[in-house]
C-alpha cells in the first residue's frame, strides 16, 4: 500500500494543475452548461476548482473561495447539468490516465457535494 496522497499519485501540483485547466476549458466550451461561465472569470474558476481539488486529494493546498452553496446560490442549476460536469470531469481524469480508484474516489466526493450546488438531487445527464 503506498504512502502517498491521492494528490501525489497524480502527479502533484503540475498534474493537478493540467487536469482542472483542460476540465475548465471543457466546462466554459460546453453546449449545456457553458453558458454558466460566461461572464466568469476562467483563471478565478481554474484557481478554486484547483484548491478545491487539491484538498480533496490530500494536497498542502487549502480552499480559499466562498461556501460552495453560497458561490452557487445564484444560478438555478439542475441536477442535469450538475451531472453533466461530473461526467466532463470523469473525460477529463481518464484522459489523463488517473487511477480508477481515485476517479471513483473523486466522483463520490463530487457527488457528495451535489447538495451544496444544486436543489435537484435525481438529475442525471444522459447526453453523450
Amino acid at each position: 500500500m503506498s504512502d502517498e496522497s491521492a494528490y501525489e499519485q497524480i502527479g502533484g501540483e503540475p498534474q493537478l494543475r493540467a487536469i482542472i485547466d483542460e476540465f475548465v476549458e471543457r466546462l466554459f466550451a460546453d453546449i449545456m452548461i457553458g453558458f454558466f461561465f460566461r461572464n466568469a472569470d476562467k483563471k478565478r474558476i481554474k484557481d478554486k476548482e484547483f484548491e478545491l481539488a487539491a484538498a480533496f486529494l490530500g494536497g498542502p493546498q487549502r480552499y480559499t473561495g466562498r461556501p460552495l452553496r453560497q458561490a452557487h446560490a445564484q444560478h438555478p442549476i439542475m441536477g442535469g447539468q450538475f451531472a453533466r460536469r461530473k461526467k466532463l470531469l470523469e473525460e477529463v481524469l481518464i484522459e489523463k490516465d488517473v487511477p480508477r480508484a481515485i476517479i471513483d474516489a473523486w466522483m463520490a466526493h463530487t457527488e457528495d457535494l451535489r447538495p451544496q450546488i444544486t436543489g435537484d438531487p435525481d438529475g442525471e445527464c444522459n447526453d453523450s
